[in-house]
């Protein structure tokens, strides 16, 4: 098991090249290379033959209210049962959404007990932190990889024990025994002298066996440790949304757990920002989110990869007479959920 640490004394010399300022335990993100990959020229967005969704059937509207107040305990059918439809409006919306890749590397000093590991530091040239082979996740999936660098590793008496594998016992302070827990160190209770501990007002420690010593948990008791540079490359997947504002009574974060019609996707190594979508607004986010990613992320991160999607979000406002009032709901989403504030609910206890 690798163990991360501030670097003890005597670490290895640490001016390697593409490493330096790694002692005492410095380190930190390490800035990409130069990008080399071509950048796609902009694509005007295509024009589809048709931009909506179609709308909500009053069958189906009616359904999903009916399975809606059948789902709450609480909830009486009335209204989703005798309400009578009298309006049914589309409030659809649409909902850009720019995922960025990247690939971020670190590096520390680190060590992990020595099971005969040959010492390689210096054998030869340690490859630059960017030049370390890893294997990276699928595209957009977060992942992270340690790897220890090769020719930067040392050999070294461990620093917690000292190099003899074996530290004093915390529990009885290295003295093997324990003060009595029935007769508390007396010796003796109400019935003469204590079984327990033969009347000493000592007992043996449990956790070293009262040898007074456990084996050292640095170096698992092989009394050296194999010390290297370790590299971590992480995977993340930046991803932000934005959602066009509408009139209904919906939340972002009501629309956030629904998914939409997808119009458009675009992936390239960076890709530009939208041109001639039909709402102007979605190419307005797009040209600030691009912008903010490729500036935000690629000073300490390599951008392996971006992707600009747009869905368009169903949205319909259906209006109801229920006992002569009027009332709303949204159904919303390629899920159909609901969104209401229902008229005939109780107050229920379950036990």
């Amino acid at each position: 098991m690798f163990v991360t640490a501030v670097y003890p004394p005597l670490a290895p010399p640490a001016n390697m090249p593409g490493y330096e300022g790694m002692g005492q335990g410095a380190g930190g993100f390490l800035p990409p290379p130069m990008p080399t990959q071509p950048i796609a020229p902009p694509q005007p967005v295509p024009e589809p033959e048709d931009w909506k969704i179609p709308s909500l059937s009053e069958d189906a509207a009616r359904k999903v209210f009916k399975d809606y107040a059948g789902s709450k305990c609480c909830y009486s059918e009335g209204p989703a049962k005798d309400g009578v439809i009298t309006q049914m409006e589309p409030q659809n919306t649409y909902r850009y959404r720019l995922e960025t890749y990247v690939e971020s590397r670190s590096t520390e000093w680190a060590h992990k007990p020595h099971n005969g590991e040959v010492a390689d530091f210096y054998t030869q040239t340690a490859p630059q932190p960017w030049e370390v082979q890893a294997t990276p996740p699928n595209l957009f999936s977060n992942g992270k990889e340690k790897i220890r660098v090769p020719y930067t590793s040392t050999v070294k008496d461990c620093h917690d024990c000292n190099g003899t594998g074996s530290k004093a016992c915390d529990e009885c302070r290295g003295s093997g025994y324990k003060t009595c827990h029935l007769c508390n160190g007396s010796g003796s209770n109400n019935e003469g002298g204590c079984i327990r501990c033969d009347s000493t007002g000592k007992d043996k420690c449990s956790d070293c066996d009262a040898r007074g010593t456990k084996k050292c948990e640095t170096c698992e008791g092989k009394c050296r440790l194999l010390t290297f540079i370790q590299l971590t490359v992480e995977w993340t997947n930046h991803v932000e949304d934005h959602m066009v504002e509408q009139d209904c009574a919906l939340t972002k974060k009501d629309l956030s757990s629904v998914s939409g019609k997808e119009l458009f996707k675009d992936s390239h190594y960076l890709v530009y920002p939208l041109l001639g979508f039909p709402n102007p607004a979605i190419c307005e986010a797009s040209e600030r989110l691009v912008r903010e990613h490729q500036s935000k992320y690629g000073q300490n991160s390599r951008i392996l990869q971006q992707r600009q999607t747009v869905e368009l979000i169903p949205i319909t406002r259906v209006g109801y007479k229920w006992k002569g009032n009027s009332h709303v709901y949204f159904v919303y989403g390629k899920e159909q959920l609901v969104s209401t504030d229902y008229p005939a609910t109780c107050c229920c206890v379950i036990l």
